[in-house]
């Protein structure tokens, strides 16, 4: 996996890759990704004169074209990846070598934390499933879908259609044709429906949401669902240390928080969704709606005394003291950090970033059309280009940020310094 600690944190800039050279030579070329440490400029590019397809990486092409190319991604470990297709059917590249395995459609990569592993929702035959590192589950089934991976890898799961449905069969519907499979193995259960299937942090259990009949749902672990049933569920998140599970659940016409089948929150919302444990497993965040059409975010059933029109892109800090959310409506929108919104206003913002110490929060935003950084509420690259992805370094003085300069794209690292000059 590329940790920040492995980049390159001399301050200044340097140019990457200009895609004005890229295009003289290709019919044409798509929007380009970025690696994480900003040293390697990818794009898909149509090969002149040819019904082909290939990837242009700093200047150089992958060494084997393919019918179509798509999805083109970076994984965690600095590997490009991408969805390909050769003789008419699909697999994975990395970085320009295919796996053996291929299917007859393939999407939605999923990456193990460190990206050492790489899975697939492929369909063959009609039947679907899940390739891990290009090997197909032995089982594929009539429908799966909310596919994922472990954060450590090696174990996948999704949600699955155990029995073949027929036109107006509501009653065998309603007996219950849905399960969760993990690694191809269906649990022993089957329930109306399955969602939000995630698995716990070191991969050792499985859990999801389920309806158990027309109008009760509640969360399964193992195939072993909680006790209590609720008129409504949403996604479960496991602790941390994967011994506890939270989910909101509605009752009583309101949402709450339910831990291990047990309401954990004692207020009453009109939503709640989004949940995440602190990293020490103390703390648990979530967007609610506290008035009809307000929402906010409430940290262990305190909600923060701003409300607005949207929230989104929750985010705890890895010392898990402090808190950070995107939060607006379309055309005007800011972050907000422990309840307090900064004085700055954008047409868009992204997901905020912590600092490791918690202390400074980034943010990528958009002003007048363009990409910024937005550093505690400040803005960085007013000129002209975008400023994409911004990275901390580990100690917290500095900012990777890639930029797009017309057809230049310029790799930047930023001190707190010229951040705060700005």
């Amino acid at each position: 996996m590329l940790y920040a600690k492995d980049f390159d944190w001399k301050a200044g800039g340097r140019q990457v890759a200009d895609l004005a050279s890229w295009k003289e030579r290709f019919e044409w070329v798509e929007d380009p990704v970025i690696s994480p440490d900003g040293n390697s400029v990818a794009a898909v590019a149509k090969v002149a004169d040819e019904d082909l397809f290939t990837v242009c990486v700093n200047g150089e092409d992958w060494s084997q074209p393919f019918e179509k190319i798509w999805n083109l991604r970076y994984s965690p470990a600095g590997h490009l990846t991408a969805l390909v297709q050769k003789d008419d059917a699909w697999t994975l590249a990395i970085d320009g070598e295919a796996w053996e395995e291929s299917f007859d459609f393939a999407w939605n990569p999923l990456f193990s934390r460190d990206g050492s592993d790489i899975a697939l929702c492929i369909q063959s035959d009609g039947e679907y499933g899940i390739a891990l590192n290009g090997t197909p589950w032995e089982t594929l089934y009539q429908n799966a879908n909310n596919a994922c991976l472990s954060p450590t890898g090696g174990r996948t799961a999704a949600a699955v259609q155990t029995e073949r449905l027929g036109q107006a069969e509501t009653d065998k519907f309603q007996s219950g044709i849905f399960s969760a499979s993990v690694d191809g193995e269906t649990w022993d259960q089957t329930f109306v429906n399955v969602w939000g299937v995630t698995f716990s942090p070191d991969g050792a259990k499985v859990a999801a949401e389920i309806r158990l009949n027309l109008y009760e749902y509640s969360i399964a672990v193992d195939g072993k669902p909680w006790r209590r049933n609720f008129a409504g569920v949403w996604e479960p998140v496991f602790s941390p240390d994967g011994k506890r599970v939270a989910a909101p659940v509605r009752m009583a016409g309101k949402w709450t928080l339910a831990v291990d089948g047990e309401r954990a929150w004692n207020n009453d919302y009109f939503q709640l969704w989004h949940q995440q444990f602190s990293p020490d497993g103390q703390s648990i965040a979530a967007i609610v709606c506290p008035r009809f059409g307000k929402w906010t975010v409430a940290v262990n059933d305190t909600p923060w005394a701003t409300a607005h029109d949207v929230v989104k892109d929750l985010v705890i800090s890895s010392d898990g003291k402090h808190a950070a959310a995107a939060a607006g409506r379309p055309g005007d929108w800011t972050v907000i950090v422990d309840g307090r919104p900064w004085n700055a206003s954008f047409e868009r913002v992204w997901a905020p970033m912590f600092s490791p110490d918690g202390r400074s929060v980034a943010v990528m935003a958009e002003v007048n059309g363009r990409r910024v950084i937005a550093l505690d509420g400040k803005v960085w690259g007013k000129g002209p280009g975008n400023c994409l992805d911004p990275v901390f370094s580990l100690d917290g003085s500095k900012l990777l940020v890639k930029c797009l300069d017309g057809q230049k794209i310029i790799r930047r690292v930023v001190t707190m310094d010229e951040l705060g000059a700005a």
